[in-house]
Protein backbone atom coordinates (compact mmCIF):
# COMPACT_ATOMS: atom_id res chain seq x y z
CA UNK A 1 0.00 0.00 0.00
CA UNK A 2 1.30 3.17 -0.96
CA UNK A 3 1.66 5.94 2.18
CA UNK A 4 1.22 9.31 2.53
CA UNK A 5 4.44 10.94 4.94
CA UNK A 6 4.63 14.23 6.33
CA UNK A 7 7.16 15.99 8.43
CA UNK A 8 5.22 16.60 12.16
CA UNK A 9 8.06 18.58 14.35
CA UNK A 10 8.21 21.80 12.24
CA UNK A 11 7.85 24.77 14.02
CA UNK A 12 9.66 27.18 12.03
CA UNK A 13 8.76 26.12 8.83
CA UNK A 14 4.93 26.04 6.52
CA UNK A 15 4.21 25.71 3.12
CA UNK A 16 1.63 28.50 2.52
CA UNK A 17 0.11 27.91 -0.77
CA UNK A 18 1.38 26.12 -3.93
CA UNK A 19 -0.10 26.33 -7.17
CA UNK A 20 0.37 27.49 -10.97
CA UNK A 21 3.86 25.96 -10.98
CA UNK A 22 4.89 28.14 -7.92
CA UNK A 23 5.29 27.25 -3.87
CA UNK A 24 5.03 29.86 -1.40
CA UNK A 25 6.64 29.12 1.66
CA UNK A 26 7.83 30.47 5.42
CA UNK A 27 11.64 30.10 6.66
CA UNK A 28 11.39 31.50 9.64
CA UNK A 29 11.80 35.04 9.31
CA UNK A 30 11.52 35.00 5.67
CA UNK A 31 8.79 34.20 2.67
CA UNK A 32 9.98 32.75 0.27
CA UNK A 33 7.98 32.59 -3.75
CA UNK A 34 9.82 30.37 -6.17
CA UNK A 35 8.95 27.52 -8.84
CA UNK A 36 7.54 24.25 -8.11
CA UNK A 37 7.52 21.97 -11.09
CA UNK A 38 4.94 19.68 -9.16
CA UNK A 39 2.42 22.01 -8.73
CA UNK A 40 0.29 21.68 -11.73
CA UNK A 41 -2.86 22.90 -10.28
CA UNK A 42 -4.42 26.37 -9.69
CA UNK A 43 -3.22 28.29 -6.69
CA UNK A 44 -5.57 27.96 -3.28
CA UNK A 45 -4.66 32.05 -3.04
CA UNK A 46 -5.05 34.94 -5.00
CA UNK A 47 -1.94 36.96 -6.92
CA UNK A 48 -2.76 39.88 -4.35
CA UNK A 49 -1.82 37.42 -1.26
CA UNK A 50 0.77 36.12 -2.67
CA UNK A 51 2.55 39.42 -3.60
CA UNK A 52 1.48 40.85 0.00
CA UNK A 53 3.33 37.95 1.94
CA UNK A 54 6.46 37.35 -0.21
CA UNK A 55 9.79 38.83 0.77
CA UNK A 56 11.81 37.12 -1.81
CA UNK A 57 10.76 35.79 -4.76
CA UNK A 58 12.80 33.70 -7.22
CA UNK A 59 12.95 35.27 -10.93
CA UNK A 60 14.06 32.54 -13.42
CA UNK A 61 16.16 32.98 -16.17
CA UNK A 62 16.60 29.71 -17.66
CA UNK A 63 15.51 26.28 -16.53
CA UNK A 64 17.74 26.25 -13.70
CA UNK A 65 19.07 29.36 -12.75
CA UNK A 66 17.55 32.54 -11.83
CA UNK A 67 17.75 35.59 -9.87
CA UNK A 68 16.40 36.09 -6.57
CA UNK A 69 14.20 39.79 -5.99
CA UNK A 70 14.21 40.77 -2.42
CA UNK A 71 12.29 43.28 -0.30
CA UNK A 72 14.50 45.84 1.93
CA UNK A 73 16.07 44.98 5.02
CA UNK A 74 16.60 40.94 4.35
CA UNK A 75 19.84 39.48 5.53
CA UNK A 76 21.61 36.41 4.77
CA UNK A 77 22.36 34.22 5.53
CA UNK A 78 19.58 33.50 8.18
CA UNK A 79 18.97 29.66 10.47
CA UNK A 80 15.98 27.66 10.72
CA UNK A 81 15.82 25.15 13.64
CA UNK A 82 14.17 21.80 13.38
CA UNK A 83 13.19 19.93 16.83
CA UNK A 84 13.64 16.42 17.34
CA UNK A 85 13.37 14.95 20.54
CA UNK A 86 15.87 15.65 22.79
CA UNK A 87 17.89 17.39 20.00
CA UNK A 88 17.37 20.70 17.93
CA UNK A 89 19.27 20.67 14.60
CA UNK A 90 20.26 24.28 13.20
CA UNK A 91 20.03 25.32 9.42
CA UNK A 92 22.20 28.39 7.83
CA UNK A 93 20.12 29.37 4.70
CA UNK A 94 20.72 31.35 2.12
CA UNK A 95 19.35 32.66 -1.53
CA UNK A 96 21.22 30.47 -4.22
CA UNK A 97 21.18 30.68 -7.94
CA UNK A 98 19.30 27.01 -8.38
CA UNK A 99 16.06 28.32 -6.18
CA UNK A 100 17.80 26.29 -3.33
CA UNK A 101 18.14 27.82 0.27
CA UNK A 102 20.07 24.99 1.54
CA UNK A 103 17.64 23.02 3.00
CA UNK A 104 14.89 20.79 1.58
CA UNK A 105 11.95 21.04 4.24
CA UNK A 106 9.65 17.73 2.92
CA UNK A 107 12.91 15.69 4.12
CA UNK A 108 12.31 16.54 7.98
CA UNK A 109 10.04 13.05 7.70
CA UNK A 110 12.99 11.05 6.93
CA UNK A 111 15.06 12.67 9.61
CA UNK A 112 12.52 11.63 12.06
CA UNK A 113 12.59 8.37 10.92
CA UNK A 114 16.39 7.88 11.09
CA UNK A 115 16.78 9.00 14.60
CA UNK A 116 14.32 6.83 15.80
CA UNK A 117 15.68 3.97 13.89
CA UNK A 118 19.11 4.78 15.34
CA UNK A 119 17.74 4.41 18.68
CA UNK A 120 16.13 1.77 18.38
CA UNK A 121 18.91 -0.22 17.61
CA UNK A 122 21.20 1.18 20.27
CA UNK A 123 19.84 -2.18 22.96
CA UNK A 124 22.00 -3.85 19.84
CA UNK A 125 25.02 -2.17 18.01
CA UNK A 126 26.88 0.04 20.44
CA UNK A 127 27.67 2.80 18.17
CA UNK A 128 25.71 2.00 14.66
CA UNK A 129 27.45 3.39 11.47
CA UNK A 130 25.65 5.38 8.70
CA UNK A 131 26.22 5.96 5.24
CA UNK A 132 24.60 9.47 4.03
CA UNK A 133 25.06 9.46 0.10
CA UNK A 134 24.34 12.43 -2.31
CA UNK A 135 24.25 14.15 1.33
CA UNK A 136 24.12 17.95 0.50
CA UNK A 137 24.06 19.85 3.35
CA UNK A 138 22.92 17.19 5.84
CA UNK A 139 19.91 17.33 7.34
CA UNK A 140 20.02 12.94 7.39
CA UNK A 141 23.67 13.35 8.56
CA UNK A 142 22.75 15.85 11.79
CA UNK A 143 19.41 13.16 12.28
CA UNK A 144 21.74 10.52 12.44
CA UNK A 145 24.69 12.11 14.19
CA UNK A 146 22.07 13.59 16.70
CA UNK A 147 20.83 9.63 17.49
CA UNK A 148 24.62 8.93 18.78
CA UNK A 149 25.42 7.46 15.39
CA UNK A 150 28.84 7.23 13.63
CA UNK A 151 28.10 8.98 10.55
CA UNK A 152 29.96 8.99 6.81
CA UNK A 153 28.73 12.00 4.56
CA UNK A 154 29.39 12.02 0.87
CA UNK A 155 29.11 14.82 -1.58
CA UNK A 156 30.78 15.45 -4.90
CA UNK A 157 30.79 19.19 -4.44
CA UNK A 158 32.95 20.84 -1.59
CA UNK A 159 31.15 23.85 -1.13
CA UNK A 160 27.71 21.74 -0.18
CA UNK A 161 30.42 19.95 2.30
CA UNK A 162 31.39 23.38 3.66
CA UNK A 163 27.85 24.72 4.07
CA UNK A 164 27.12 20.80 6.10
CA UNK A 165 30.10 21.21 8.51
CA UNK A 166 28.53 24.82 9.25
CA UNK A 167 25.28 22.88 10.03
CA UNK A 168 26.85 20.73 12.13
CA UNK A 169 28.41 23.38 14.07
CA UNK A 170 25.17 25.23 14.73
CA UNK A 171 23.56 22.17 15.80
CA UNK A 172 26.17 21.90 18.67
CA UNK A 173 27.23 18.10 17.19
CA UNK A 174 30.85 17.25 15.81
CA UNK A 175 32.91 14.47 14.12
CA UNK A 176 30.55 13.89 11.40
CA UNK A 177 33.27 12.31 8.77
CA UNK A 178 32.99 14.51 5.41
CA UNK A 179 34.15 12.65 2.42
CA UNK A 180 34.15 15.09 -1.30
CA UNK A 181 33.58 12.36 -3.84
CA UNK A 182 30.97 10.63 -6.40
CA UNK A 183 28.72 7.98 -4.22
CA UNK A 184 29.42 5.27 -7.01
CA UNK A 185 33.04 5.31 -6.73
CA UNK A 186 32.90 5.33 -2.73
CA UNK A 187 30.52 2.89 -2.48
CA UNK A 188 32.50 0.47 -4.58
CA UNK A 189 35.77 0.77 -2.45
CA UNK A 190 33.96 0.38 0.64
CA UNK A 191 31.88 -2.73 -0.98
CA UNK A 192 36.27 -3.83 -2.19
CA UNK A 193 37.45 -2.78 1.58
CA UNK A 194 34.35 -4.92 3.64
CA UNK A 195 33.15 -2.35 5.57
CA UNK A 196 29.42 -2.36 6.57
CA UNK A 197 27.11 0.03 7.62
CA UNK A 198 23.98 0.11 9.64
CA UNK A 199 22.36 2.61 7.67
CA UNK A 200 22.51 3.70 4.07
CA UNK A 201 20.72 7.19 3.42
CA UNK A 202 20.72 7.67 -0.44
CA UNK A 203 18.86 11.22 -2.14
CA UNK A 204 20.04 11.11 -5.84
CA UNK A 205 19.71 13.77 -8.24
CA UNK A 206 17.88 12.82 -11.28
CA UNK A 207 21.35 14.05 -12.85
CA UNK A 208 24.51 15.21 -11.65
CA UNK A 209 28.36 15.19 -12.07
CA UNK A 210 31.28 14.02 -9.47
CA UNK A 211 34.09 15.27 -7.74
CA UNK A 212 36.18 14.22 -11.23
CA UNK A 213 33.84 14.38 -13.71
CA UNK A 214 31.45 11.31 -13.50
CA UNK A 215 28.19 11.64 -15.20
CA UNK A 216 25.16 10.36 -13.13
CA UNK A 217 21.99 9.75 -15.07
CA UNK A 218 19.15 8.31 -12.07
CA UNK A 219 17.35 5.62 -14.28
CA UNK A 220 20.80 3.81 -16.07
CA UNK A 221 22.80 3.78 -12.64
CA UNK A 222 20.19 3.95 -9.51
CA UNK A 223 20.02 -0.25 -9.86
CA UNK A 224 23.73 -0.63 -10.25
CA UNK A 225 24.39 1.62 -7.15
CA UNK A 226 21.82 -0.08 -5.38
CA UNK A 227 23.56 -3.51 -6.22
CA UNK A 228 26.87 -2.07 -4.85
CA UNK A 229 25.42 -1.07 -1.58
CA UNK A 230 23.34 -4.32 -1.01
CA UNK A 231 27.13 -5.33 -0.52
CA UNK A 232 27.82 -2.80 2.68
CA UNK A 233 24.39 -2.49 4.36
CA UNK A 234 24.82 -4.99 7.60
CA UNK A 235 22.62 -8.21 7.20
CA UNK A 236 20.59 -7.62 10.42
CA UNK A 237 20.65 -4.51 12.44
CA UNK A 238 19.68 -2.38 9.14
CA UNK A 239 17.96 0.29 7.66
CA UNK A 240 18.06 2.03 4.41
CA UNK A 241 16.21 5.65 3.40
CA UNK A 242 16.22 6.02 -0.87
CA UNK A 243 14.43 9.32 -1.73
CA UNK A 244 13.57 10.43 -5.65
CA UNK A 245 12.80 13.16 -6.64
CA UNK A 246 12.63 12.68 -9.78
CA UNK A 247 8.90 13.45 -12.17
CA UNK A 248 9.72 9.98 -13.73
CA UNK A 249 9.95 7.30 -11.00
CA UNK A 250 6.83 6.36 -9.79
CA UNK A 251 6.24 4.18 -6.06
CA UNK A 252 6.62 0.41 -8.08
CA UNK A 253 9.73 1.45 -9.44
CA UNK A 254 11.25 2.14 -5.93
CA UNK A 255 9.61 -0.50 -4.57
CA UNK A 256 10.93 -3.08 -7.43
CA UNK A 257 14.38 -1.67 -7.16
CA UNK A 258 14.44 -2.02 -3.33
CA UNK A 259 12.83 -5.47 -3.27
CA UNK A 260 15.24 -6.70 -6.25
CA UNK A 261 18.62 -5.49 -4.48
CA UNK A 262 18.04 -6.37 -1.01
CA UNK A 263 17.12 -9.97 0.47
CA UNK A 264 14.41 -10.48 3.45
CA UNK A 265 13.60 -7.11 3.30
CA UNK A 266 11.02 -6.45 6.47
CA UNK A 267 9.11 -3.32 7.73
CA UNK A 268 9.26 -2.14 3.54
CA UNK A 269 7.32 1.56 3.12
CA UNK A 270 6.63 2.86 -0.09
CA UNK A 271 4.94 6.24 -0.47
CA UNK A 272 5.37 10.09 -1.53
CA UNK A 273 6.80 12.75 0.34
CA UNK A 274 3.91 15.54 1.12
CA UNK A 275 4.33 19.33 2.64
CA UNK A 276 0.58 20.13 3.27
CA UNK A 277 -0.18 24.03 2.57
CA UNK A 278 -1.97 26.35 4.73
CA UNK A 279 -4.43 26.77 1.88
CA UNK A 280 -5.28 23.45 1.88
CA UNK A 281 -3.55 21.67 -0.54
CA UNK A 282 -0.88 19.28 -0.43
CA UNK A 283 2.13 19.33 -2.54
CA UNK A 284 3.81 15.86 -3.36
CA UNK A 285 7.60 15.93 -3.68
CA UNK A 286 9.28 12.94 -4.08
CA UNK A 287 8.77 9.07 -3.77
CA UNK A 288 10.36 7.11 -0.95
CA UNK A 289 11.12 3.49 0.02
CA UNK A 290 12.56 2.27 3.24
CA UNK A 291 12.97 -0.48 5.40
CA UNK A 292 14.42 -1.67 8.89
Amino acid sequence: MIKIFTPKLWKEYSLIDCGDFEKLEQFGSYTLRRPEPQAVWKKGLGEQDWQKKADLVFKASSSHKGEWVTKPGFKEPWNISYYLPDAELKFKLHLTAFKHVGIFPEQAENWEYIFKTINGFKADVRLPKILNLFAYTGGASLAAKAAGADVTHVDSVKQVINWANDNQNLSKLKDIRWVVEDAMKFAEREAKRGNLYNGIILDPPAYGIGANGERWKLEEMIDKLLKVLSNILHPEHRFLVLNSYSLGFSSLIVKNLLESNFKNIKNLEIGELVLPAKSGLDLPLGVIGRFQ
